[in-house]
């Protein structure tokens, strides 16, 4: 069961508060959805310390390892990081010791690695959630969950679609599938023994869904969790597998590949590489209502 003690876990923040923007992942090119992401940051009035992260670029990623490592470890810490863009590389930060402090992180993707790796440490406050990149086309709702979750406000709770019945409560985790699946067997795997666990992924061809969903299976992990709730794939079946499909198409496997698990099940919720991407808290205790398609954050 993951263990977060009450050191590890931020206060909410206050207006007036530093931002660090990290890019740990690919080279950041679009400085325009950059500057429009800190903006909204800005209108919460929340402080975002001058960066010039889009300059920097070493064979396609943010920075060489170091750089990136320096930027997410900064010596002149901020109580919220957010990440600007996701890609990949993030991971590769991973290989050496991670000095994690109490704050709040927010990204996802490919920096579900990074928010992985410091839930495993014991460390609250990471937030799966939408990039800097992608802030600004947010809708108003997914903004304002967001913004909730920082200050310390009440969370609405989220719906999906009712797959499989059943009430189950347990400590939320929330990431992509290809990135979390590229971690297992590593100390980044956080415990997952009665975990709410919200998956997504993008670009993913269905049978490479269902051999990942078939790894965590063989790991024994899925057999762990208290719930799990299936984000939004985005891309991950092509119109001509929709048209003809020749196997499973995407719904039947992620129902296929976790329906004896005798736990309660949604699908469609809105997390992902979505425009909704709703913001999760990891590690806070959740509830996932299989029967209503409800997942609620309850402490």
């Amino acid at each position: 069961m993951i263990s977060i003690r009450p050191s590890h876990m931020p206060i909410p923040l206050k207006k007036g508060e530093e931002v660090l923007t990290v890019a740990a992942s690919s080279q950041v090119t679009d400085e325009h959805s950059l500057q429009e992401g800190l903006r909204v940051l800005e209108s919460w009035g929340l402080i975002c310390r001058n960066q010039s992260v889009s300059e920097r670029k070493w064979k396609g990623f943010a920075g060489d390892d170091q750089s990136r490592f320096a930027e997410l470890h900064h010596t002149k810490p901020a109580r919220l990081k957010v990440f600007a863009r996701g890609g990949w590389g993030a991971a590769r930060l991973l290989e050496r010791y991670q000095p994690w402090e109490q704050g709040w992180l927010v990204g996802f993707s490919d920096v579900s690695s990074i928010l992985l790796s410091r839930l495993s440490a014991g460390f609250g406050g990471g937030i799966h959630g939408p990039l800097v990149t992608s802030l600004a086309n947010e809708p108003d709702w997914s903004k304002d969950r967001l913004k909730a979750i920082l200050f310390g406000e009440s969370i609405p709770e989220l719906y999906g679609d009712s797959w499989v019945n059943g009430v189950s409560k347990g400590p939320l985790v929330a990431c992509n599938l290809t990135v979390a699946s590229h971690l297992l067997g590593s100390r980044h795997t956080p415990d997952l023994d009665g975990a709410i666990l919200v998956l997504e992924d993008i670009g993913e061809e269905p049978y490479r869904i269902d051999r990942m969903l078939t790894q965590w299976r063989l790991a024994g992990l899925l057999q762990k969790l208290g719930g799990i709730a299936f984000g939004k794939f985005i891309n991950c079946e092509s119109e001509e597998e929709k048209n003809t499909p020749h196997g499973f198409q995407l719904n039947e496997i992620l129902l296929e590949r976790s329906k004896d698990l005798k736990i309660p099940i949604i699908g469609n919720l809105p997390v992902g590489h979505c425009q909704g991407n709703a913001a999760l808290p990891l590690g806070r205790e959740a509830l996932l209502d299989g029967r209503k398609g409800l997942l609620k954050i309850i402490a």
